[in-house]
């Protein structure tokens, strides 16, 4: 059975797009029955591909991102279209609990997938910082999307090898 996972923001252009790339990748190279989704709280850039900054750095390190943003509705979040929905910091996680009707236990922070003593509670927004924000975000969403994915898929995922040769 495909489970299914949402990453969500606030525009839906850096954060969320990034980490639907990321963990698209890293689902294909592990050959993972995962079905990646992303949306913004907001619907400042409904329509939008994502941030050309953030395509660039992500394609630095040989991750594709080809989607649109879309604002998440309150049908994603009620447990029955995602299995796990992952807010990128604290205020978009409130945001979608306040959404939310039902149980919100699929709802969850990225950090929660994160070393506490190494990275922060909230991924960063890089959209009005310098290029080095987009590499901080990419820094935390390759620790973090493996350990989404086994929690998705079961324990023994990670025996499988992760091509990182991108030449």
């Amino acid at each position: 059975m495909t489970k299914r996972c949402l990453f969500v923001c606030m525009g839906n252009i850096c954060r969320s797009p990034a980490a639907e790339g990321v963990m698209q990748r890293f689902a294909e190279e592990l050959r993972a029955n995962v079905s990646i989704d992303s949306a913004g709280t907001h619907g400042y850039h409904v329509g939008d591909p994502p941030d050309q900054r953030m395509i660039q750095a992500a394609a630095a390190r040989g991750y594709e991102l080809h989607s649109r943003a879309r604002q998440v509705a309150k049908s994603d979040l009620d447990g029955s279209h995602f299995d796990l929905v992952i807010a990128m910091d604290s205020e978009n996680h409130s945001a979608l609990l306040a959404m939310a009707s039902g149980s919100t236990d699929h709802i969850r922070m990225f950090s929660d997938y994160l070393d506490s003593d190494e990275y922060p509670s909230d991924v960063p927004d890089p959209y009005y910082g310098e290029s080095e924000g987009f590499d901080v975000v990419l820094d935390m969403l390759e620790e973090g999307c493996p350990i989404i994915l086994q929690s998705l898929v079961g324990a023994d995922l990670m025996e499988a090898e992760f091509d990182t040769d991108f030449g």
